[in-house]
């Protein structure tokens, strides 16, 4: 279905023209995360402008798109605005005549800030501003709450190996523990796409192939993942019953063994503690072929089957202590827990076997619906918001300040970002001593990109 700008909307919006006083002339608004429920969560991984911008806003609406609209939301029940997008295609040739400023993306910015903000260009439409917020609020909150989820996983799993670990290079180590799941559990290809090239901004594991097309064709970027061969139940199960298992297994072994290459096998199709001993059973090829088997539990309580298992396999296949005195597996073999993994439960397992005395280095996590679907708009509480107009030639500060609700106070005036004594805050415009200290940037106007950023810029950026 092709996609329309004009209907890209919340039916309500249609009327807006109607509503703003005689004399409207510009209608200037921004987007914040007005702050979060998650004990912890302070600050916010801005992400995914640029993709929206790229994909919906770089080409112009037409007649045809006119037509439908018309059509549709007259038939809808709601006013249509035919003579300002009659206006907009022959004046503007289709494009929105907007100016849109925003963080760069990638930074880590306290809840609370202005993170984009956008205004009309042409004075006679001033109520396009907010018809946009549909599309654009979309396009904000949903990437940004899902860098901003793997950001704070990171710095939960990043801990846990300071503490555990004696590898000396954890940075990179870090990257690939946590892997995307969540292809077939998000709610659509596209939420796939945004969703998983959010996750890759902290991380470079993943099976979900559209956020590595997302990454490519929004950012430049011509490899932002990686994975590597693994079982799922059937190609276990279908060897036939329990007492096939081990030759699925030595199967696995035998077609992606290797010096250096990594292979996962989901180990619970029937009894994953006897599955630990059919592996010890297959140990020797293990070595032989090289490489590193991850074994894959997938069901029961994440925490307590994940130490059994590292439990079990220190038992056969034996463990070193390292220099911070945890336990670690041989290199031939690591764990992937897969099943029930989120921001919570990860850091349940990290604390259990941590306290058992084993090292973060033997684990990795993957997680699936609640990386890509576990979030809301209101994780992070997101909104946009009106903060200033112009009205018969005069700027009128616009705000909400509901008495039941402080939390929805909204800001006023036209806003600039700024990071002063390494602190960020947003104030008005007026009040900049320097406008070039404005991190609100212009990145689009009229139709047209006017600044683009690197998936390595964002990714530089997310690690500062």
């Amino acid at each position: 279905m092709k996609s329309n700008v004009i209907l890209n909307t919340d039916s309500y919006k249609c009327s807006h023209f109607l509503q703003y006083p005689p004399g409207t002339e510009y209608i200037s608004s921004y987007i914040e995360s007005r702050g979060s429920d998650v004990d912890g969560w302070t600050e916010c991984t801005f992400f995914g402008l640029q993709m929206f911008l790229k994909e919906y806003l770089t080409t112009p609406f037409t007649q045809a798109d006119i037509d439908e609209a018309d059509e549709l939301l007259t038939a809808h029940g709601v006013p249509f605005n035919r003579k300002g997008w009659q206006y907009i295609l022959k004046r503007h040739g289709g494009y929105l005549p907007v100016k849109i400023q925003a963080a760069p993306e990638g930074t880590n910015i306290p809840l609370g800030n202005a993170l984009v903000q956008i205004i009309n260009t042409d004075p006679n439409v001033p109520w396009l501003t907010s018809y946009t917020e549909t599309a654009l609020l979309r396009a904000v909150w949903y990437p940004t709450t899902v860098a901003t989820q793997d950001r704070y996983i990171k710095e939960s799993i990043r801990a846990a190996l300071i503490k555990t670990s004696d590898s000396k290079t954890i940075e990179a180590d870090m990257l690939f523990k946590l892997h995307g799941f969540g292809a077939r559990g998000a709610s659509s290809l596209e939420s796939a796409g945004i969703g998983e090239c959010a996750h890759l901004v902290h991380f470079m594991g993943t099976d979900t192939i559209e956020g590595l097309r997302y990454a490519r064709a929004f950012y430049g970027c011509s490899m932002a993942g990686f994975s590597i061969p693994a079982a799922e139940h059937s190609t276990i199960t279908v060897w036939g019953g329990p007492d096939q298992e081990i030759n699925a297994f030595e199967n696995m072994i035998r077609q992606f063994g290797g010096e250096g290459n990594l292979y996962a096998v989901v180990s619970d199709s029937y009894d994953i503690y006897a599955s630990i001993e059919k592996w010890y059973s297959l140990r020797d090829l293990i070595i032989e072929k090289g490489g590193t088997l991850v074994v894959r539990p997938d069901s029961g309580h994440p925490a307590t089957v994940v130490l059994e298992v590292l439990n079990r396999m220190g038992e056969l296949f034996g463990y070193t202590t390292n220099e911070k005195g945890f336990k670690v597996l041989p290199d031939y073999v690591r764990v992937i827990q897969g099943d029930g993994i989120n921001h919570i439960s990860i850091g349940e397992i990290l604390d259990t076997i941590i306290a058992a005395g084993w090292s973060a280095d033997n684990l990795a996590f993957g997680m699936g619906g609640a990386m890509l679907q576990g979030v809301n708009r209101d994780t992070l509480n997101f909104a946009m918001k009106a903060s200033d107009a112009k009205v018969e030639g005069m700027w009128r500060d616009v705000y909400k300040d509901p008495v039941t609700q402080s939390m929805k106070k909204s800001k006023r005036g036209r806003l600039a970002l700024i990071k002063k004594d390494g602190e960020f805050k947003t104030i008005r415009q007026t009040d900049l001593e320097n406008h070039a200290d404005n991190l609100l940037a212009t990145v689009f106007e009229d139709g047209r990109l006017v600044e683009t950023t690197s998936f390595e810029e964002v990714r530089e950026r997310a690690a500062a």
